[in-house]
C-alpha cells in the first residue's frame, strides 16, 4: 500500500494503445511506469489525445508529468493538441517538472514558444547515437548522474522535429539525424525526441504496422528491424537520466 504523502505523477497520454501494447504490457500507461516509476509512487493516467486532461485545480497535487509520444503532428491545431499546449504553458509557470518524449518532446518546444515541423532528414527509426552538448554538465537535475556519457544509444521513430528551440532553452544533445535530441528549460521543462520508454519488442511492432499501412516502405522497415536485432540502445542510462530529472534527485 502506497504512503499518503508519497509522490504523484501524471501521465498525459498522447496515443491510443495498440493491441500489441494491450495485449503484452497491458497498455502505454504500464510501460511508462515500469520505465520511470518506482513503487512508491501513485501515478495517473490521463488520455488527453481522448480530450481527458487533468482538472486546474488538481495540478498542484503532482510532483511531476509525462507527455508521451503520439502519431499526431505536435504542430497540428486539433483541439486537444492546442488545450495540450495551454496546459504546458501552465505548468510552465507553475514550475512543475515536465517530461515530453519524442511527440512530448516537441508538443513542449511549441507551447513555449519554440518552432516545430516535418524532419528535414525524413524517418527516423530505430537505435540512434545521440551526441551530448557540453552544457548538459551546468543543469543541475543530472548531478547525480555520476560521469556522463559523450553519447548514448536511444530508440527512435518520428518523422517531425523541433526546428527551433524557445527562448531561453538550452540544447543538451543532437545526433546525424536531428539538431535537437534533447533540450531543457531550467530545471523544471525536458524535451527528448527519442522514445527511453521503448522496448524493442515494441518498436518492431510499430514498424510492422507501418508497413502494413503503407506509411513506411517494406524495404527501409526490414532494414531498421535488422538494425535493432544487430545494436542495443542504453536504455538503463536514459531511465536513468529521466527518473533523475522527474523526481529530483
Amino acid at each position: 500500500m502506497k504512503e499518503e504523502n508519497a509522490k504523484r505523477y501524471a501521465l498525459l497520454l498522447a496515443a491510443r494503445d495498440s493491441e500489441y501494447v494491450i495485449k503484452m504490457y497491458n497498455g502505454y500507461f504500464n510501460v511508462f511506469v515500469q520505465a520511470f516509476g518506482d513503487h512508491s509512487e501513485n501515478w495517473d493516467l490521463f488520455r488527453v489525445v481522448e480530450g481527458e486532461f487533468p482538472k486546474m485545480e488538481d495540478l498542484n497535487k503532482y510532483d511531476g508529468f509525462v507527455i508521451s509520444g503520439s502519431p499526431y503532428d505536435a504542430y497540428a491545431n486539433d483541439h486537444w493538441i492546442l488545450r495540450l499546449c495551454f496546459l504546458i504553458q501552465k505548468l510552465d509557470a507553475m514550475q512543475k517538472r515536465v517530461l515530453g518524449i519524442c511527440f512530448g518532446h516537441q508538443v513542449l518546444c511549441r507551447a513555449l514558444g519554440g518552432r516545430v515541423g516535418k524532419a528535414r532528414a525524413g524517418w527516423d527509426i530505430g537505435v540512434r547515437k545521440v551526441i551530448m552538448a557540453e552544457n548538459l554538465f551546468q543543469c543541475r537535475f543530472f548531478d547525480e548522474l555520476g560521469e556522463f556519457p559523450s553519447s548514448a544509444k536511444i530508440l527512435e521513430c518520428h518523422q517531425d522535429e523541433v526546428l527551433e528551440v524557445p527562448l531561453g532553452a538550452e540544447i543538451l544533445a543532437f545526433s546525424d539525424k536531428a539538431g535537437v535530441e534533447m533540450f531543457c528549460m531550467g530545471d523544471h521543462i525536458l524535451g527528448i525526441q527519442g522514445h527511453p520508454e521503448y522496448t524493442k519488442d515494441i518498436l518492431s511492432n510499430l514498424i510492422d504496422r507501418l508497413t502494413s499501412k503503407e506509411l513506411l516502405d517494406r524495404d527501409f522497415g526490414s532494414d531498421v528491424k535488422a538494425q535493432l536485432e544487430a545494436d542495443d540502445a542504453e536504455r538503463n542510462f536514459w531511465e536513468k537520466l529521466c527518473k533523475s530529472f522527474l523526481k529530483g534527485l
